[in-house]
Order: structure tokens, then C-alpha cells, then sequence
């Protein structure tokens, strides 16, 4: 059997939310459905998205991502960003 081959692509993830204080009312709407369907004891709901985004490896990939987040996928007044990983595809 072949050794298996390095991979020259990594899959970068990360998180972005609302931050704490600032309203979101999708997840207020969700947080009410689930109230309204027996489930009394949720407090609280936000509604986030999750980036996932493949490339070719390389150095320099957090300073990139970071970059991503700042520039394009979040809103730094309203939300904030997690870099939850870099893995090999």
C-alpha cells in the first residue's frame, strides 16, 4: 500500500457572531420558536455563520485569515471572529 501523500491544500474555518450586547433579532426569532415549542428554559439564542474556505498550503495562513475576517467577512462594530482551524484537505 502507498504511503499516504502530504496535502497540498488546507481548509481554514472560522466562526463569526454577533457580539454580546449588540441585538440579533434572528436569533431572538429562534429563541422565541423554541420557547414556543415547550422547550421554556432557553435564555438565549445567536445566529452566527461558519467560513470555511480551501487553498493551496502555505506560510503566512493565520495572518491571511485574520485578514479575510477583518477586511471582508465581519463586521468589526457588530461582530466579532474566531480562526477555529487550518487543516490539511
Amino acid at each position: 500500500m502507498p504511503a499516504p501523500r502530504e496535502s497540498s491544500r488546507v481548509r481554514v474555518t472560522i466562526i463569526v457572531r454577533i457580539r454580546e450586547g449588540v441585538l440579533d433579532p434572528q436569533g431572538e426569532a429562534v429563541r422565541q420558536a423554541l420557547v414556543d415549542m415547550g422547550h421554556d428554559t432557553v435564555e438565549d439564542v445567536r445566529i452566527g455563520k461558519v467560513v470555511e474556505v480551501v487553498l493551496p498550503s502555505g506560510t503566512g495562513l493565520p495572518e491571511l485569515a485574520r485578514e479575510w475576517c477583518e477586511r471582508l467577512l465581519a463586521n468589526p462594530v457588530v461582530e466579532r471572529y474566531e480562526i477555529v482551524s487550518i487543516e490539511p484537505v
